[in-house]
C-alpha cells in the first residue's frame, strides 16, 4: 500500500496516521492484538442503532399512538446505551489503540493523545508481565521525528522510537534499537565533530611523544 500524504499542521490527521501504524508494526513483530476495547464499544454502538430503526420501523407501521409506550421505552435505552458508550469511551478506553500480547505471555496496552496547537505525539504503554506486574512508559516525540517535510509518514524512526522505550518490543527488533550516543550525535553533529577534533590531537600528541623517546633513546 502506497503512503499517504497528510497535512503537518493537521494534529488530527498525523495521530490518526501513527496510531494505525502502531498495530501494523507490533502485529508484524508476533504480537496477537486483543480487541476487547473494540469490540465492547462496537457492541454498546450497534446497539443503539438497533434500538432506533426498531423504533422507526414500529412507528411507520404501526403508528406513534399505538406504540408510544415502546417509543418511549426505546428512547430510555438508547439514552443509556449511549451514555454506557460515552462511558466507556472517555474512561475505559482513554485512547487506548492497541492491546495485544507478546509471544513471551506479556501484555502491552499502547494510549496516544495529543494537545491543542502542540504538535507532540505522547504515548502512554503499559507492560504487564505475567505476574501481573504493571510498569507504565511514557514517550512524548515531534511528529517531525517520523514524518517528512510532504507529509509522508516514515516508518523506520517510528519503530526505533517504540523498540528503544520499550523493551518487549526491542527485545523482539533488536536492530531497531537505537543507543544514546546515536542519538547525541544525531541531535547534534557538532559534537561528532568535536570528538573526531580530540582524537586526532590525542593521536597527534601521542606520535609526538613516541618520537621524542625514540630520540632519547638514540642519544
Amino acid at each position: 500500500m502506497a503512503a499517504e500524504k497528510v497535512s503537518l499542521y493537521n494534529l488530527a490527521d498525523l495521530k490518526n496516521t501513527a496510531d494505525d501504524a502502531i498495530p501494523n508494526y507490533l502485529n508484524s513483530l508476533k504480537f496477537k492484538q486483543t480487541h476487547f476495547l473494540s469490540d465492547v464499544r462496537l457492541v454498546l454502538g450497534y446497539s443503539a442503532f438497533l434500538v432506533s430503526a426498531a423504533c422507526f420501523a414500529w412507528d411507520y407501521k404501526l403508528g406513534f399512538e399505538s406504540t408510544k409506550t415502546y417509543t418511549a421505552i426505546a428512547v430510555a435505552v438508547y439514552t443509556l446505551l449511549n451514555g454506557l458508550l460515552t462511558f466507556w469511551m472517555m474512561f475505559v478506553e482513554k485512547g487506548v489503540v492497541y492491546q495485544g500480547v507478546a509471544p513471551s505471555g506479556d501484555k502491552i496496552t499502547v494510549a496516544t493523545s495529543t494537545k491543542k496547537l502542540d504538535p507532540t505525539y505522547r504515548l502512554s504503554i503499559t507492560v504487564t508481565d505475567k505476574s501481573a506486574k504493571s510498569r507504565i512508559i511514557e514517550i512524548a516525540k515531534p511528529f517531525a521525528s517520523f514524518f517528512d517535510e510532504s507529509g509522508y509518514f516514515v516508518a523506520a524512526p517510528f519503530q526505533q522510537i517504540l523498540a528503544t522505550a520499550v523493551p518487549i518490543v526491542g527485545k523482539l527488533d533488536p536492530k531497531r534499537i537505537k543507543s544514546e550516543s546515536q542519538d547525541m550525535l544525531n541531535a547534534s553533529p557538532e559534537i561528532l565533530d568535536a570528538i573526531l577534533a580530540a582524537n586526532n590531537a590525542a593521536a597527534a600528541s601521542t606520535g609526538a611523544e613516541a618520537a621524542e623517546g625514540g630520540k632519547r633513546r638514540k642519544a
